[in-house]
């Protein structure tokens, strides 16, 4: 009898130069922007991407953050390192002609960022205030059709854009609150982006992972209950890790998902699937 697949394989805190796995992605040049720490999913994306052979550029959000983000990104040998928020106008026009430069070309985004204000987020949807859903969808989503603007007569020879969903833009999950709409507008986005950018041969996703504990996610009320629910309704018993959600971008990214665009990729052990 076959032993039973582990979970995942272990993803280190920093990149590991003897831990290649691959040349799958080798060439490619691509953007991470939403790396905080070692525990974000842009740095479990980051890390795999990498080690399929990317060349990588990051982004951390200001100079606080830079001293959590920029040693991650150098045990990466990313090319590029820059601040990014993209509240602040020009940033996001100032690092793609950076990458323009430097790079003269792009092959990949992957956009893992989302904010509301804690009064907001902890609030019901309807009590929310214009200035706090503007800001949610400022930085969760329209962000994501900026950057494919931008990045799109970089992509000369086609490419891939991949933001970071969650299952609460389909259904009501408790206490997910105003970021349910916002990421329901994402996911709405992601279609239309790849509707209007697929004879350029840029291919773009959504990708939907459970419940992880990470910075941002400690801003959601009773997030300690929403992972337990998920641990005991999900298929799998067990919640996912940055490193499978890594695993399947950097498919997403590779020529193996050519025939794909436009779809939520759900990375969540199935949880998404139980009524």
């Amino acid at each position: 009898m076959a032993d039973h697949p582990r979970p995942s394989d272990p993803l280190p805190r920093v990149w590991d130069p003897d831990g290649r796995v691959g040349d799958m992605l080798k060439g490619k040049r691509g953007l991470v922007v939403g790396i905080a720490n070692a525990d974000s999913i842009a740095y479990g994306c980051a890390v795999k991407l990498r080690a399929f052979g990317a060349d990588l550029a990051v982004t951390y959000l200001n100079d606080k953050a830079d001293r959590h983000v920029r040693p991650l990104a150098e045990a990466l040998q990313a090319a590029i390192i820059a601040p990014l928020d993209v509240q602040q106008p020009g940033q996001l026009e100032a690092l793609f002609d950076r990458i323009k430069t430097e790079w003269g070309g792009l092959d990949f985004v992957i956009h893992s960022i989302a904010f509301a204000p804690r009064e907001d987020l902890h609030g019901r949807v309807i009590d929310c205030s214009a200035e706090g859903f503007a800001q949610a969808m400022h930085v969760s989503c329209w962000s994501f059709l900026r950057m494919a603007a931008l990045a799109e007569p970089l992509m000369t020879q086609g490419g891939v854009l991949v933001t970071m969903s969650y299952y609460g833009a389909d259904k009501v999950v408790g206490n997910y609150n105003v970021m349910g709409p916002v990421k329901a507008a994402l996911e709405a986005g992601v279609r239309y982006a790849a509707h209007e950018l697929g004879d350029k041969g840029i291919r773009v996703f959504a990708v939907s992972p459970g419940p992880l504990r990470t910075r941002a996610a400690s801003g959601i009320s009773q997030f300690d209950e929403l992972v337990q629910m998920a641990t005991e309704r999900a298929p799998a018993r067990r919640l996912v890790d940055i490193a499978e959600v890594g695993r399947v971008v950097s498919f997403l990214v590779s020529g193996a998902a050519s025939g794909m665009t436009g779809d939520t990729i759900y990375v969540d052990a199935g949880l998404h699937n139980v009524a």
